[in-house]
């Protein structure tokens, strides 16, 4: 992994943070853009013949779909449904696919892949030699063109340039994710920077929050299935794709409606972002629900993802004592097939 504190002048806040100066909160992206080492995510590569075959029995995901343009979303599941991990895939060349993901997921996964990858005669690798950085703001599309000379793709697509790889996630504002090897990102970091300013990847987080996209971290695997997610909702989930690991359970929860719990959006009112697996409770002070992530918004407030009871709930809620704000989320609560999403891609 790249020492961007010592090599960029970042400062390390943990083992998957890391800020600027005297950055204490993510401020809004402005027009200009804003550059940001993406530490808390990761790449984990599957490569071999076999890989589409190996990963289309693992995964939430229709993986032919990833053919080098489109880079969908994806769960692994246990037999009882639960999410192990999420990721974003992505085809790299005729026998390579990676899978972004956080960081701290990746080595639990790749053990748990590793007992059926024999099978299939593929192999499985942490790239430990990449590099991730963001890139945010109105003005984030054309510095990445100018920098890359590749067509921005839309949100959950990919643009490719040898070593380089370049996606685009949803949000409020634009954002574009770039990968490449750690030797050619360390100069394509000084450059993008003369032109944007660099920030914590709290500020990515932040953006996530406000896409309503959670990733599954290491307190919450073999808890909650995808559509708790709203794993669905984001085209994460093919239902017109073969069995894989938990379909059954997945399937039958979509199609008897027995979905009990759903990812919401929250402001918080307190000081200090609760950490993930906080309970958030109704007004009689019942637990309905956990802490997904929570991030300052720059503003003097903190935003969460909380996975909450679907029932009608007495309000206010809290976490912790602070009352809670419902903010509507940016898609709707409903099927969205990963087939028809990508159909014109």
């Amino acid at each position: 992994m790249l020492d961007w504190s010592r090599h960029q002048g970042a400062i390390p806040q943990g083992s998957h943070r890391v800020t600027f100066a005297a950055q204490t909160s993510p401020p809004r992206p402005p027009g200009q853009a804003m550059i940001t080492p993406l530490v808390h995510l990761g790449v984990l590569e599957i490569h071999g013949q076999g890989g589409v075959t190996f990963l289309q029995g693992q995964t939430s995901a229709q993986v032919e779909l990833a053919d080098g343009q489109v880079a969908p979303l994806t769960a692994f599941c246990t037999p009882k449904g639960r999410m192990l991990a999420t990721a974003q895939l992505l085809r790299v060349d005729a026998e390579r696919l990676w899978l972004l993901m956080p960081s701290e997921r990746i080595a639990p996964l790749q053990a748990h892949l590793a007992k059926f990858a024999p099978f299939y005669k593929v192999g499985i690798e942490a790239r430990d030699d990449l590099a991730l950085i963001g890139v945010m703001g109105d003005a984030a599309l054309s510095l990445v063109e100018a920098e890359t000379g590749l067509a921005t793709p839309k949100p959950w697509q990919q643009a490719t340039s040898s070593t380089l790889q370049v996606l685009r996630h949803p949000g409020p504002v634009p954002r574009l994710l770039l990968i490449d090897s750690q030797d050619a990102m360390s100069p394509r970091w000084a450059r993008l920077a003369a032109n944007a300013i660099p920030t914590g990847n709290a500020a990515w987080c932040l953006q996530d929050i406000r896409s309503g996209l959670a990733w599954v971290d290491d307190g919450q695997q073999d808890a909650y299935l995808p559509q708790m997610f709203n794993w669905e909702a984001l085209g994460g989930i093919s239902f017109k794709k073969g069995c894989y690991t938990g379909q059954e359970v997945v399937a039958r929860a979509h199609f008897r409606g027995q979905v009990k719990k759903r990812l919401v959006h929250l402001q918080f009112d307190g000081d200090t972002p609760p950490p993930a697996g906080d309970a958030v409770n109704d007004a009689a002070g019942k637990r309905q629900g956990d802490v997904i992530a929570a991030e300052y918004d720059g503003e003097g407030h903190i935003e969460l993802l909380a996975v909450l009871s679907t029932r009608e709930l007495a309000e206010p809620l809290s976490v912790a004592g602070h009352p809670c704000t419902r903010i509507p989320l940016p898609y709707p609560l409903e099927r969205l097939d990963p087939e028809a999403l990508f159909a014109d891609a």
